[in-house]
C-alpha cells in the first residue's frame, strides 16, 4: 500500500541459511551496551474505532512511532498493512522491536482511516492514536495491554489491545563435549597440552572469538569437559554461518603452538555424535610443505545438548512481580536543604540531584510494578515532634503505611519531608537494606522480587554492618542500586559494594551472588549540575545488571517462570478483507 514490502521493522535475512540477523551478543565486550536484552513482536488489534466512511466502515491502518531521546521527537517506526471496512481490525504485519529492560522506550499508534494510495498521512482521517511504553505492553498482564484510543474532543475512539511476543530464534543455548586424537606432538619433552578455540565467521571474511576450552596437560588424545554456548554467540543465529576451529598446544609463556585448524557450522553440529562430526585437524603450512602430509590428528564431536534459555521477560509474562522501594539519604553531609550548594535545595524552578535520579530511574522501573505503589524510606534524620534519630522512616509520615502512588507520589512525599525533618547523621544503610530484606524473606517461590533504589551522597557511616546485610540478602530475590549524587569521591566504600569486580564478603562468608549496583551520578550531568545529559543513559547503567542478578537467582534456586495466561484470540469479523 504504501510502498512496505517487508513487515515493519524487520531486517533482512542474512547468510546462506536464511535465518534472520541477529545482534551480536557482546559476550567478550562489556561495554557493548547498544546490544538488545532481546527482540520483541508487537501485534496491534482495535475494537469500535470511529467510522469515517459514510456509504462504508473505515479502512483503519496502524502507524506506530517511537520517541527520540535527546530531543524528544517522534519518529515512525513503521505502519501496518490497511484493512478495509473494519472497526475492529487486527492486523497482520507486526513491529518488531528491540526490547532494552533499562530504557523506558516511549511508543504512540496512531490510527487512520486510509481514503486513497497516497503515503502521505496527512491526506487520510485521523481516528485516534495511543500512548504508552514498550515496558508497560511487556509488564501487563500476559504482556497484553488494552488502552482507551484518545486525539478526537468528544469522541469515543475506541480501545487498541497491543500484545508483546518475544522472539524465541536466538536463544537456544548448546552443551557441547569434544575430545581429540593422534594430535601432532609439539613439546619436545613430553606430549602436547592441547585446546580448543572457536571462531564464528564475519560478513567481511574475518573471525570472532566466542570460546576457548581449557587446557588438557601431556596428551595427544584429550577429552575436553562439555561446555554451554549460547547460539547466538556461536553463529549469530546463522545455523550455515561458518565456525572455524583452532587446536593449539598450550605453552606457559603464552606463545601457543598452533596444531591446526578445521571449519563447520551449527547446522553440522547439530547433527551430532555421528561420522559427519570427525574432523580432520589441518596446518596449512605443513600440507603447503609436506607431500605425505594426512592430517595432524582428528577432533570427534561426542555430544551436542540444545538448550533454550528463559529470559527475565519469561519470568514478567509469568506474572513475576517487581516490588520497588525508595531509600532517600537525609543526612546532614548533604547540607542544608534551604542553601543552593546543598544535594537536597528545594529550588522551585528545578529538581535537586536527589530529584534527578529517583525521577530518572523510578520512572524506568515503575513500568513493572502492576500496582504502582512505592514504600519511601529515608534514613539519617530527626523526626518531629521529639527529634529522635531515625535511620528507617516513612516519608509520607506514615509508619504503618509507607507505601506512595507512582513516582509522583514519591517526589511529593520527598519534599514534603524535607521541610519537616531535620538532616542529621550518621549515614547507616544496614537498616532499610534489612527492612527490604524481610519482606524478600517471606517471598521466596519466584513469584516476587524486590529493587531497592538507595539513593545517597556516599558517606557511609556503618560499614560493615552494610556488608553483612549485602551477604545475607544476596541469599533472597532482591536487587540493591546505590545512586551516589554529589562531588564525594565514590571509588572507595561505595564501590566497594558493587561486586563486579571483588565479590563482597562479611565475616569470611561471600556473597552468594553480586546484587548491587552503583552509579555516580556526576557521570552523566552537566558542569552546573542541574541538567542530566542523558536521562536514558543513566537509567540504562543503574539497571543493566537487574535482569542478570534475577536469572542468577531464579537459577540458583531452580525456579521455572510460571506460563504466561492464553493470550488474546480476538474474534472473526465476517466483513474483514484486506490489500
Amino acid at each position: 500500500m504504501f510502498g512496505l514490502e517487508k513487515p515493519a521493522g524487520r531486517r533482512e535475512p542474512g547468510g546462506s541459511g536464511g535465518f534472520p540477523k541477529m545482534a551480536s551478543v557482546g559476550d567478550f565486550n562489556v561495554l557493548s551496551s547498544s546490544i538488545p536484552a532481546t527482540k520483541v513482536e508487537l501485534s496491534v488489534s482495535c475494537r469500535n474505532l470511529l467510522d469515517r466512511d459514510t456509504f462504508s466502515k473505515s479502512d483503519p491502518i496502524c502507524v506506530l512511532y517511537t520517541q527520540a531521546i535527546g530531543n524528544k521527537e517522534w519518529r515512525e517506526f513503521g505502519r501496518t498493512e490497511v484493512i478495509d471496512n473494519t472497526l475492529n481490525p487486527d492486523f497482520v504485519r507486526k513491529f518488531i522491536m528491540d526490547y532494552f529492560f533499562e530504557e523506558r522506550e516511549n511508543l504512540r499508534f496512531d490510527f487512520y482511516d486510509v481514503d486513497s494510495k497516497s503515503p502521505n498521512l496527512s491526506k487520510h482521517d485521523f481516528l485516534g492514536q495511543m500512548f504508552c511504553t514498550l515496558g508497560e505492553i511487556v509488564g501487563s498482564q500476559g504482556s497484553r495491554l488494552e488502552k482507551s484510543i484518545v486525539g478526537i474532543p468528544g469522541k469515543k475512539c475506541g480501545t487498541v489491545i497491543v500484545t508483546a511476543e518475544e522472539l524465541g530464534c536466538c536463544r537456544d543455548s548448546v552443551l557441547m563435549q569434544f575430545c581429540a586424537n593422534k594430535l601432532d606432538k609439539k613439546d619436545f619433552f613430553g606430549k602436547s597440552d592441547p585446546f580448543l578455540v572457536f571462531h564464528r565467521s564475519n560478513e567481511d571474511g574475518s573471525f570472532t572469538i566466542c570460546h576457548k576450552t581449557e587446557v588438557i596437560k601431556n596428551t595427544l588424545n584429550p577429552v575436553w569437559q562439555a561446555f554451554k554456548i549460547s547460539v547466538r554467540a556461536l553463529c549469530n543465529g546463522d545455523y550455515d554461518r561458518t565456525i572455524k576451529v583452532e587446536v593449539y598446544d598450550w605453552d606457559r609463556d603464552g606463545s601457543h603452538d598452533f596444531i591446526g585448524e578445521f571449519t563447520t557450522s551449527y547446522r553440522e553440529l547439530s547433527r551430532g555424535q555421528s561420522q559427519f562430526n570427525v574432523y580432520e585437524v589441518i596446518n596449512p603450512k605443513k600440507k603447503g610443505k609436506k607431500k605425505k602430509y594426512v592430517n595432524s590428528g582428528t577432533v570427534t564431536l561426542l555430544s551436542f545438548l540444545i538448550e533454550t534459555e528463559v529470559s527475565f521477560l519469561d519470568y514478567i509474562k509469568g506474572g513475576t512481580q517487581i516490588n520497588f522501594t525508595v531509600a532517600i539519604d537525609f543526612t546532614a553531609s548533604n547540607g542544608n536543604p534551604s542553601q543552593p550548594t546543598s544535594l537536597h535545595y528545594m529550588n522551585p524552578y528545578q529538581l535537586n540531584a536527589y530529584g534527578m535520579a529517583l525521577k530518572a530511574v523510578g520512572e524506568i522501573i515503575q513500568d513493572y510494578d502492576s500496582d504502582k505503589m512505592f514504600p519511601a524510606l529515608g534514613f539519617g534524620a530527626r523526626l518531629p515532634p521529639d527529634g529522635r534519630v531515625s535511620h528507617e522512616f516513612a516519608l509520607n509520615g506514615n509508619p504503618q503505611n509507607p507505601y506512595c502512588h507512582g513516582i509522583d507520589g514519591v517526589m511529593e512525599a520527598y519534599y514534603r519531608s524535607l521541610k519537616s525533618v531535620q538532616l542529621y547523621g550518621p549515614t547507616n544503610f544496614a537498616p532499610v537494606i534489612n527492612h527490604v530484606a524481610r519482606y524478600a524473606a517471606s517471598v521466596k517461590d519466584g513469584s516476587q522480587y524486590f529493587v531497592l533504589l538507595i539513593i545517597t551522597d556516599g558517606v557511609i557511616s556503618d560499614m560493615a554492618q552494610t556488608k553483612e546485610s549485602i551477604v545475607n540478602a544476596s541469599k533472597l530475590p532482591m536487587s540493591i542500586i546505590i545512586v551516589g549524587v554529589g562531588p564525594a569521591e565514590f571509588d572507595g566504600k561505595c564501590s566497594e559494594l558493587d561486586g563486579d569486580v571483588v565479590r563482597i564478603s562479611s565475616r569470611g562468608k561471600f556473597a552468594e551472588r553480586d546484587i548491587v549496583q552503583f552509579v555516580p551520578f556526576r557521570d552523566y550531568i552537566d558542569r552546573s549540575g542541574n541538567h542530566v545529559l542523558s536521562m536514558a543513559r543513566l537509567a540504562k547503567d543503574v539497571l543493566a545488571e537487574i535482569p542478570e542478578q534475577f536469572l542468577s537467582y531464579m537459577r540458583v534456586r531452580g525456579i521455572k517462570p510460571s506460563p504466561a495466561p492464553p493470550p488474546y484470540t480476538p474474534p472473526v469479523h465476517v466483513l474483514q478483507t484486506q490489500i
